[in-house]
């Protein structure tokens, strides 16, 4: 998965914005978070503690929380290594997090 992939998933979910600050992608739901870009392989995704619990021991190659994230609601995605589906579902997962809804597709 790249950042184009995440920029057309997001463009997606209702109420997205894409912006560029300090020359990296932030993703927002009417300014918040759902997702930004860290470096070119990774971006830090809004999760709820137990979803991201989950998703970190589900796909430990995918996510991983490191320390300046622990007492956060967030956790980090490798892009070019990590699962694919799992980085949508988690971005979903944001999306729906900040917005209170539930994405049509999540059934």
């Amino acid at each position: 998965m790249g950042l184009d992939d995440l920029s057309r998933l997001t463009g997606r979910l209702e109420g997205v914005t894409e912006r560029s600050r300090g020359g990296l992608l932030q993703w927002r739901y009417h300014g918040r978070l759902v997702a930004r870009q860290l470096d070119d392989r990774h971006v830090v995704i809004r999760a709820s503690f137990d979803s991201r619990d989950f998703l970190r021991q589900s796909f430990p190659e995918t996510f991983s929380v490191p320390g300046r994230f622990t007492k956060h609601m967030m956790i980090v995605a490798d892009l070019e290594n990590g699962n694919t589906d799992a980085i949508e579902d988690a971005v979903i997962g944001a999306w729906e997090l900040q917005s209170g809804r539930r994405h049509p597709a999540a059934g």
